[in-house]
């Protein structure tokens, strides 16, 4: 596992097995799973987080899922 600070308040989480999980301030929003599938989170944040995930996943195909499938990925930590 690998955390990097990729911008304020924006973070990176890396998995050993590929899955890179975007988090906003402390919420984990979004993320690249099995290798070529980009989620991001259904639930309605602030402006900023928005931003946040908008900016990250700019230009790619995203697939909108339950927050508890982004929530899930943060457990299995």
């Amino acid at each position: 596992m690998d955390i990097k600070q990729i911008a304020a308040n924006q973070t990176e989480v890396s998995l050993n097995d590929g899955t890179i999980i975007f988090v906003s301030y402390a919420t984990p929003v979004a993320a690249f799973v099995d290798g070529h599938k980009w989620i991001r989170s259904e639930e309605k944040y602030s402006v900023t987080t928005s931003k946040h995930v908008n900016k990250w996943l700019s230009g790619l195909n995203t697939t909108t899922v339950p927050q508890t499938e982004i929530d899930s990925l943060m457990r299995s930590i």
